[in-house]
């Protein structure tokens, strides 16, 4: 009827309640998977903050003030490894891609399993990609220098992350996703992976009986339990319910050999980038394990005293591999490039024989090289070399273990610069037993070495490390210091009673500005840029990058 309210006298009723129930027709919506899905997505997240970060296996995180976008061939390792599964890598530092966007991409893939990169300065940043991920139903999974020393308290953290890799992850990786597939079909798999290739399958039946020969496949022991079968995996952290479980460590791959070549096509090449390189570069790593025994070196959470290196002819192939893709340009990535003579003299040996038109650089130690090697270097394509240098005090570098004399810095950058080799140094301003004399002594010595590039960074007490546990042991962290905030690119954590964080901040820039702000460094950069106009736009960025922290 017109005009009545139907609330007028309105009685209270309660009923039992009977809350509808969608959860079946959601949990039907996150499991279809739409056409472009992959089974496994190798993550480098976004930035935090719309900057270039660098995130490696083998290194800690940290800004890239020099603007080199770090190629992620850690990724594409692992993504060699699954021949047999739909993979991909995302490396949202390279394609510059923010949250919003990746979370749109994130949607169209709908992965399976969702394996990150994480590091201490992004820490909270980069597991937002795991909430989102397991909110699309994937199966999420992170490595790195970060989890490696604090699997507990990382997975304690953040409850999206499923499962954690300590220390090398390719073959943890490669049986934990066996093994959640057998969990998920409800029987074991077969032993010998009936899904790749047999050359596929003998190569990884000796990546894991070398490393250790007691290994049986964690998805074929039974009982099939999902307690016992991930129980079983060396290397992993997992959750037990609320107890966070983690496993025995896993044996150092023996033969790096063995291990695929990359995926390198599966990296945006095109969009990596490297102070005064023009043109697509790529990482090729060379080896894994340094035998120097620097306190602040992030080596003692990776691979420790291990050192193992690639044959030239395996390193060959990936050169190779890399021409093929239209990449001449190279960073041999190791954490001591010149670790084996006899490796590199061979290296070199092959790409001048088969004449290899690559330019590429390398790091090294000083007292790794001689002057017929460099020579040979040179001669292969070598343009640049980068020496962890550390400080111009004897003194710094005995606390630090570094291991070798302010003599022997100055003879092998000569040696360099005499085989035609540019010299790029990297310093530590803050390292224990650091004055504001020593710091002098190390601006001194950057000045009168034959230098083309320089870097300044702040001494960081990576978790795991020597010097982490000596800072924490005297008292040298800053109060309410965040993992964020262990960044040795702009600020500092440390504490010292004479040498105050801020103060550090300040010799930091005030370093970078004596040595770069001089006529001979301009001149050089000058001349550099003049030989590759292709360069100017990348090379005004980072030079106002840098310029601007240097004025704080």
């Amino acid at each position: 009827m017109r005009g009545v309210n139907r609330g007028t006298g309105m009685q209270e009723r309660v009923h039992p309640p009977a809350f509808p129930d969608a959860d079946e027709v959601v949990r039907a919506g996150i499991a279809a998977r739409p056409e472009g899905a992959v089974d496994i997505l190798f993550v480098n997240p976004p930035a935090p903050d719309g900057g270039i970060w660098i995130r490696s296996q083998h290194r800690v995180g940290r800004r890239s003030r020099e603007g080199m976008v770090w190629p992620q061939v850690s990724l594409a390792q692992m993504a060699a490894l699954f021949p047999d599964k739909r993979v991909e890598v995302v490396d949202a530092i390279a394609l510059r891609m923010d949250w919003a966007a990746f979370e749109k991409w994130l949607e169209e893939k709908r992965p399976r399993y969702y394996v990150t990169q994480v590091t201490a300065p992004t820490l909270r940043n980069d597991m937002y990609g795991t909430f989102l991920a397991r909110s699309m139903g994937a199966v999420t999974i992170a490595f790195g220098t970060h989890v490696t020393p604090i699997p507990r308290e990382t997975m304690r953290a953040f409850p999206t992350l499923d499962f954690a890799l300590r220390g090398e992850p390719e073959l943890t990786l490669r049986e934990l996703v066996d093994t959640l597939d057998s969990l998920a079909a409800g029987s074991p798999l077969p032993e010998g992976w009936p899904g790749v290739e047999p050359d596929v399958r003998a190569r990884l039946q000796r990546l894991f009986s070398e490393a250790d020969p007691d290994w049986r496949p964690a998805w074929a022991a039974g009982p099939l339990t999902r307690t016992s079968a991930l129980s079983a995996v060396r290397g992993l952290v997992w959750r037990e319910g609320d107890e966070i479980v983690v496993n025995p460590d896993r044996p150092f791959i023996r033969r790096l050999d063995d291990l695929p070549l990359p995926r390198h096509d599966l990296l945006p090449l095109k969009k990596y980038r490297a102070p005064l390189v023009g043109g697509p570069y790529a990482f090729v790593v060379t080896s894994r394990g340094c035998p120097g025994g620097c306190r602040f070196c992030i080596k003692h959470v990776s691979y420790g005293q291990s050192v193992r290196f690639r044959s030239p002819e395996n390193i060959l192939a990936e050169l190779e591999l890399l021409v093929g893709l239209g990449v001449r340009h190279i960073h041999m990535y190791a954490d001591l490039f010149t670790v084996s003579r006899e490796q590199v003299m061979g290296l070199c040996e092959g790409i001048l024989e088969r004449g290899l038109r690559v330019r590429w650089t390398c790091n090294s130690r000083v007292d790794f090289v001689d002057p017929e090697m460099l020579r040979m270097m040179a001669r292969a394509g070598c343009w640049m070399i980068s020496w962890g240098i550390e400080s111009g005090s004897e003194e710094v570098l005995r606390r630090a273990g570094k291991g070798i004399r302010l003599e022997q810095v100055e003879q092998a950058l000569r040696w360099a610069k005499d085989a035609g080799i540019r010299n790029w140094g990297y310093f530590i301003i803050g390292l224990p037993g650091e004055t504001e004399e020593t710091i002098r002594q190390t601006v001194r010595l950057a000045l009168r070495l034959p230098l083309d590039l320089a870097l300044f960074h702040i001494a960081a007490p990576y978790p795991g490390s020597p010097l982490f546990f000596e800072v924490v042991e005297k008292g040298w962290f800053r109060p309410g210091t965040r993992w964020e905030q262990v960044d040795m690119d702009r600020s500092t954590v440390l504490d010292y009673p004479h040498l105050r964080a801020e103060e550090l901040e300040r010799w930091a820039r005030r370093a970078f500005r004596a040595w770069a702000l001089r006529p001979g460094p301009a001149l050089t950069y000058l001349k550099m840029l003049l030989g590759s106009p292709s360069l100017w736009q990348s090379a005004v960025e980072i030079g106002l990058e840098s310029l601007g922290w240097a004025a704080g």
